[in-house]
């Protein structure tokens, strides 16, 4: 990516983001192992089509700054509105990918003033509303108890990975998920995984009052589809889409078609 610049939100944690072009800003939130790289197939496509593209580290993730304490979910929300206030924006276009999505969904209530558009990307409406209490437990298992045990992020990355991404991607996006998770900050990781599962998230999906679009993959074993049609059928005038083959990381595994479907939705509801 040629033209993109990282610099740092000021403040307690320090955020870092990468930007790239002009116009009614776009801001990208990645999941729960990423960073603001896995939009790096998103941000010059959006630039190019007149839009400023943004994509964070959250706190505790790639170049922005560990915490003290434990994470509340909410700060998400509230980092959220500062780095907008740092970017000069009034309102943006939101695109959040997995807890990136619940974010916003945690984030509209709180600032909803600030939301031209919402794209939920394979996410969920709260964990205990989505997922059973043995997905949550395998969820959690999965992600923290290698680390705890003393292994690196790298080495437990590829099985997770493995459970994420879709049986037809390209050993590229498997690759950068790979990467994306071995460079993960373990402390800040692990409180990030528990307060995401611990938070009782009472989303309102029928108060969203904002352009809102759904992005799932059709092969996406975290986050499945039926998720997706509930949350289209509770946001009135949503629109839904179902990219086939696609697992989790369905921005990284078939960025063309995400790329396509985001941009027309945005093209149907310019930022006033």
């Amino acid at each position: 990516m040629t033209t993109s610049q990282t610099a740092h939100i000021p403040g307690s944690p320090r955020l870092a983001y990468d930007s790239v072009g002009e116009g009614p800003l776009v801001f990208f939130l990645h999941g729960i192992g990423g960073n603001r790289s896995n939009w790096h197939d998103q941000l010059p496509a959006f630039a190019a089509a007149g839009y400023r593209a943004v994509s964070w580290d959250a706190r505790g993730y790639g170049l922005s700054d560990d915490y003290e304490g434990p994470l509340n979910f909410e700060d998400f929300s509230h980092d959220l509105a500062r780095a907008l206030d740092h970017l000069g924006a009034e309102k943006a276009h939101l695109v959040g990918l997995s807890m990136g999505g619940r974010i916003l969904q945690d984030f509209y209530p709180r600032y909803e003033d600030r939301v031209a558009s919402l794209t939920l990307v394979a996410t969920v409406p709260g964990f205990d509303k989505s997922l059973s209490p043995e997905k949550r437990a395998e969820f959690v298992r999965l992600r923290t108890d290698p680390l705890k045990a003393g292994k690196p992020p790298v080495e437990m990355a590829p099985a997770v990975a493995n459970t994420l991404i879709g049986p037809k991607a390209p050993r590229s996006a498997y690759d950068r998920l790979v990467a994306s998770m071995a460079i993960l900050h373990v402390e800040s990781y692990i409180k990030t995984v528990e307060a995401t599962v611990l938070y009782d998230q009472q989303v309102d999906l029928p108060a969203i009052r904002v352009p809102t679009c759904l992005v799932f993959g059709s092969a996406d074993k975290l986050t499945t589809t039926d998720v997706g049609e509930r949350m289209h059928a509770a946001i009135a005038g949503s629109e839904y889409h179902v990219l086939p083959d696609a697992g989790h990381l369905v921005n990284i595994e078939q960025p063309e078609t995400f790329n396509r479907i985001v941009l027309a939705f945005l093209a149907r509801h310019p930022l006033a």
